[in-house]
């Protein structure tokens, strides 16, 4: 019975992490051209910065669409990536809500042992249409630095 308490406190904190409405319908999933703009785009500000980064997209349903690495780009980034999509599209929120919910401690410090929470910003649920079609994870720089990017891959979409 302890476990289902524990479970239920931690399901309890990540209904709590977010701004964004963990309620947002998933619809149908990301086109690889859909793929290619978000990470075209995120790639475009990392050139920009002078950063080197791995830019993964995943669709509706968590399955990797498209990954490309960047050239000089460290190769623990790729596993990264692909795992702040991953949580961004699973949980329907920005990775970065997790990062600022353990900031805060005490009972947080739960969402350590939920399966699939990165904790780390870089991670972003890609919304069109009021739907969930897919999630972008970005990794090589800061993790602020990994948002930014992955903020300027998702605003491509939004951009019509």
């Amino acid at each position: 019975m302890k476990i289902f308490a524990i479970l239920f406190a931690c399901m309890s904190l990540i209904s709590q992490t977010s701004a964004q409405t963990p309620s947002t319908p998933y619809g149908a999933p990301i086109t690889l051209e859909q793929a290619k703009k978000v990470a075209a785009a995120a790639q475009e500000e990392a050139r920009k910065n002078q950063w080197f980064v791995v830019v993964s997209v995943v669709d509706s349903g968590g399955h990797l669409v498209l990954l490309e690495r960047m050239d000089n780009t460290q190769f623990a980034s790729v596993e990264v990536s692909r795992d702040k999509a991953t949580c961004a599209v699973a949980f329907r929120r920005p990775t970065k809500s997790f990062q600022d919910t353990l900031a805060a401690g005490g009972e947080s410090l739960r969402l350590l042992q939920v399966r699939g929470v990165v904790a780390v910003e870089g991670g972003l649920p890609i919304i069109v249409d009021g739907k969930i079609i897919g999630a972008v994870g970005v990794s090589g720089a800061t993790s602020a630095q990994d948002g930014q990017m992955a903020q300027a891959g998702i605003a491509v979409l939004s951009a019509k």
